[in-house]
């Protein structure tokens, strides 16, 4: 949903229905999902390649009615636990004419001044903020739809990009490559082990350390890519 103000900011975020799909829609696929398993669980419980195998032997010895309702109650649980996971990550923007608030359930809002922004872009599935130096204000991920971000942002006379003004700026990352600061390669390396381990919060660190060493870097997949920063006044900036 996209709410405008007449003098207020725009906020753009996921409105009611997605939280309708999430705490509706997640428990009933789980929910069916489990009676499913339930119902295939004398053959599934015969299959080596399965996992948790002790949990369908055991619903194949229970009568089938307390199979169907074990699997349907752990699918329901099952799907509450990704709704509330879904409903954490969510992401509200909104946009004014001198700051934008960035703000997750249970956490705390971010803000970043329009004086303080230089381009304003969807890289992917994150919205990012560079800042005079070039480097990155803010990187947030979300399924915020492209086009209602940059209706609001333009609305508001930020400075909007199609794309980032930097995308031919990057260099794929390999250990001992010349051109980086000296810290940044064993940086590098470290957030590279982050990323192949899934550790998504040593990764945001790590990306904040680099980004005080003066380098930006993005991912594709679980491969990186920098660029450098040009030399500005460090005044404001949220690495994160």
């Amino acid at each position: 949903m996209t709410v405008h103000g007449l003098d207020g900011p725009t906020v753009v975020d996921g409105g009611r229905a997605e939280l309708v799909l999430f705490w509706g829609g997640f428990p009933l696929v789980g929910a069916a999902a489990g009676a499913a398993l339930a119902a295939a669980s004398d053959w599934l419980a015969g299959q080596a390649w399965v996992p948790v195998q002790g949990l369908f032997e055991l619903a194949a010895r229970l009568p089938d009615a307390y199979a169907t309702a074990g699997g349907v109650a752990l699918g329901t649980l099952a799907g509450l636990v990704v709704a509330g996971i879904a409903t954490a990550e969510r992401l509200a923007v909104a946009v004014g004419r001198e700051r934008v608030r960035l703000r997750r359930p249970g956490g705390p809002a971010r803000e970043v001044a329009r004086r303080d922004t230089r381009a304003v872009f969807v890289d992917g599935k994150a919205l990012v903020l560079l800042g005079p130096d070039e480097g990155e204000l803010a990187r947030e991920r979300s399924d915020l739809p492209a086009g209602r971000l940059a209706e609001a942002f333009r609305s508001h006379g930020w400075p909007w990009r199609d794309a980032d003004p930097h995308r031919d700026a990057y260099r794929r990352w390999v250990p001992g490559l010349p051109g980086l600061p000296a810290e940044a390669d064993a940086l590098l390396r470290a957030r590279q082990g982050a990323l192949d381990a899934s550790r998504d919060g040593e990764a945001r660190e790590l990306r904040g350390e680099l980004a005080r060493s003066g380098v930006v870097v993005r991912d594709d997949g679980r491969r990186q890519y920098w660029r450098l920063t040009r030399p500005a006044p460090e005044q404001g900036r949220d690495f994160s």
